[in-house]
């Protein structure tokens, strides 16, 4: 299997510093207590236990796992550690929505949001890469650089950060305020999919963040060669960032375009594994007046959809510093979305959430770049001078 080029390029720990294990999925807990000198049954067996602990319970110290020897507590201790990322900065908006800017290390930060009352509770939208490569027109995010993937702990390590915030430890399938994990953050999901993929299998994990895969839904701007691969790896929902019906408005907002085309885009689609009435495709579609809004294109829209199970989210558009769109007026979303309906296609319009601290669709941005090797050397003799 092709696998893709690995940016995550993590900062070596010192020999001293001791090793994260929250976040890590089931193979790699099993592979550190292998590295532990356990023979490969008994690091199954405590990778498991493990894995209850950290992503069942939460539980962020050793000495509170109480079916573990303590001796082999005592080890764990110091050889690893339970902690969380560095939140660098922690928003809640009047709305309810929170967003947390997540330092993964110096100079690499990345934003998560959750979002009340969505799906059968509430939403967590997760980070994928710091920056990312698409430069689509109206996307904040876009205009920042990619700096590199995240790696799968990283992912994980958001969902985590949720969790701890919203008290839902132990695991539960009653009362949840987080039910639904949507890799709609910064970044291209497909682009960084070895990871994404791995956290997706630590996420669903049913004796761990008990997820399930129906409720975790990513989105791509249409890497078309990867879409079908997403679903035999992954069973996630899948969900295509659209915004426009004709080849040439979307090479324009949507620049991917110019590589994957929308037959080449929709061929990818229709290959995407066990698609029915049950699994249906979502399709994001930010509404930009006088670009992509007019009656016409929604007809346009429903012709490209046929014979595709989907769902249109239509996205009011959520303005940012210098961008050069507006948002559609109200009426004019309305009348898209009754054409979409009349066409048998639900097309909820999105209610704008979290816009007064910038978490809403398409803000997402932090102030992390990407730095040659000469800049970092550069910056590491200026601070020991």
């Amino acid at each position: 299997m092709k696998h893709d080029l690995d940016l995550s390029r993590r900062v070596k720990a010192s020999p001293s510093a001791p090793a994260n294990l929250a976040g890590l999925s089931l193979p790699a807990l099993k592979a550190e207590m292998e590295g532990l000198g356990l023979d490969p049954k008994k690091a199954g067996m405590r990778a498991k236990q493990l894995r209850r602990w950290i992503h069942h319970f939460g539980v962020q110290d050793f000495s509170g796992m109480t079916d573990i020897a303590k001796e082999l507590r005592a080890e764990l201790a110091e050889k690893y550690v339970l902690t969380r990322p560095e939140i660098a900065e922690h928003k809640v908006s009047v709305d309810g929505t929170q967003k947390w800017l997540t330092r993964f290390q110096p100079g690499v930060e990345g934003e998560s949001v959750y979002i009340p009352d969505v799906g059968r509770s509430g939403a967590l939208c997760v980070s994928s890469q710091v920056g990312c490569t698409l430069n689509c027109t109206f996307c904040h995010t876009g205009t920042q650089k990619l700096v590199r993937n995240l790696t799968a702990q990283e992912i994980v390590s958001q969902v985590l950060i949720a969790r701890d915030e919203l008290q839902e430890w132990p695991s539960s399938t009653e009362n949840r305020k987080l039910t639904n994990i949507v890799f709609m953050g910064m970044g291209e999901p497909l682009y960084n999919l070895d990871n994404v993929a791995e956290a997706i299998d630590t996420i669903s994990d049913g004796d761990g963040i008990a997820l399930g895969r129906r409720r975790i839904t990513v989105s791509t701007a249409g890497v078309a060669p990867k879409i079908p691969e997403l679903g035999e790896r992954t069973g996630a929902m899948l969900a295509i960032s659209l915004h426009a019906v004709r080849d040439d408005l979307r090479n324009e907002i949507v620049p991917i375009n110019r590589k994957y085309d929308l037959k080449t885009l929709f061929e990818a689609i229709r290959a995407y594994p066990d698609l029915g009435n049950s699994k249906r495709v979502t399709f994001e579609y930010v509404m930009l007046k006088g670009i992509n809004d007019s009656p016409a294109e929604a007809r346009d829209l429903v012709k490209l959809l046929k014979g595709v199970p989907a769902k249109i989210n239509l996205i009011p558009f959520n303005p940012w510093p210098g961008s050069p769109y507006e948002c559609s007026d109200w009426e004019t979303i309305e009348n898209f979305a009754e054409i979409v309906n009349r066409a048998g296609y639900a097309s909820p319009i999105r209610t704008p959430r979290g816009r007064d601290i910038f978490a809403a669709c398409g803000q997402l941005r932090s102030e992390s770049v990407k730095k040659s090797a000469a800049e970092k050397r550069r910056e590491a003799l200026a601070a020991d001078s």
